[in-house]
């Protein structure tokens, strides 16, 4: 395993994505998306959960599943038909292994995410374009804009020229990222899933005081005052 520039150090930020290899598509139906937001969950552990033994079999909730100590804190996350993202800060560094907690938690979701894509859907080879890739959130500023750009990526769904040329309904489109199931958008709206066992509670969101701070930020990214 290469060496990182910049090494994972507990306490600090980054911005975590990756994307199916040649651009495919790596979630095709629902089923999909929320078996990998479950890995997101079940793969932050220092256990070794394997899913069809110990969730599947047993009848586990698997948010129920009591996972001890956590590699990573998870912040935000956005699944989108071909990539995704993560807001996470390392819980761990180094072990006697020489594999920090970031990587352990990334190899267990992507190799068990693979697996299950390639069974269920009769191919082979590998699923995602590359080792993941990272950058190191330094300030308040990034880490807004990380904020806000992790939970708007959905807008391109609904109009994928917002960003050159404005969003045309803007209710339309609140509503959309309101009702979109696979991030953590409705979680800082207030909305409560199962899925929002994802999240650390006390990730260091610091620069947004409430939930209208949130709501008014994302706001000004799509140039709309209020929502009626």
């Amino acid at each position: 395993m290469s060496k990182r520039i910049i090494p994972f150090i507990e306490g600090e930020f980054f911005h975590i994505y990756n994307r199916g290899n040649s651009k495919q598509k790596i979630f095709l139906d629902e089923e999909d998306y929320l078996r990998f937001i479950k890995l997101l969950y079940l793969s932050n552990s220092n256990k070794n959960i394997r899913f069809r033994e110990d969730i599947v079999k047993k009848h586990i909730d698997a948010f129920d599943f009591e996972r001890g100590n956590n590699l990573v804190s998870i912040g935000t996350y956005v699944l989108m038909p071909n990539h995704f993202h993560i807001y996470i800060s390392p819980k761990q560094g180094l072990g006697l292994d020489g594999i920090d907690g970031v990587a352990k938690f990334m190899l267990k979701v992507c190799t068990s995410y693979s697996k299950y894509f390639n069974k269920k859907y009769s191919r082979t080879g590998k699923l995602f374009e590359d080792k993941f890739k990272s950058v190191h959130i330094k300030n308040e500023n990034q880490a807004k804009y990380l904020f806000s750009y992790i939970h708007l990526n959905p807008v391109k769904l609904v109009q994928g020229d917002w960003k050159e040329k404005g969003i045309k309904d803007k209710n339309k489109v609140f509503k959309f990222l309101n009702d979109y199931k696979w991030s953590s958008f409705s979680y800082f709206m207030g909305v409560k899933r199962k899925e929002d066992n994802v999240i650390d509670p006390k990730f260091e969101l610091s620069y947004f005081s409430d939930k209208k701070s949130f709501i008014k930020d994302i706001l000004e990214w799509i140039k709309i005052d209020e929502i009626s």
